[in-house]
């Protein structure tokens, strides 16, 4: 994607970010990731899309539960430009830094999560599956 935005029109896309963004991205990740085909047992997933937190919710009902361990869902609605995505991603950091830090993820999370939406004036949405 980066090769084709810098033959498409390189200034335009180093004008609004999209190639810094892209470029850190790669040096982030090796290599796009999917998160169906994972077999981690994940503590709390995060999303920062609704239409990913339904797939991820979706996809969390239909794997096995053998394990019976609660994974916890957030979603934080982001716009998807440079600044929002910088925003955002020093509030996700906030959010796992506190729960982190919680002596119980699972008695905590909505306490950290009332206080993200009260100091942010934004919503989360959060849902428990078990697998």
């Amino acid at each position: 994607m980066y090769k084709k935005l810098v033959a498409a029109d390189k200034d335009l896309y180093t004008r609004n970010g999209m190639l810094n963004m892209l470029d850190r991205n790669r040096r982030i990740k090796d290599h796009p990731e999917r998160f169906q085909e994972s077999n981690i047992v994940f503590d709390l997933v995060i999303t920062c899309e609704e239409r990913i937190y339904d797939h991820v919710v979706e996809d969390m009902e239909r794997r096995s539960s053998a394990l019976a361990r609660p994974t916890h869902i957030l979603n934080i609605d982001i716009a998807d430009n440079h600044e929002d995505a910088m925003l955002g991603a020093i509030l996700i950091c906030e959010i796992c830094e506190m729960l982190r830090d919680s002596d119980d993820l699972d008695d905590d999370i909505e306490r950290v999560i009332q206080e993200i939406e009260a100091e942010n004036d934004r919503s989360l949405l959060h849902t428990v599956a078990f697998y």
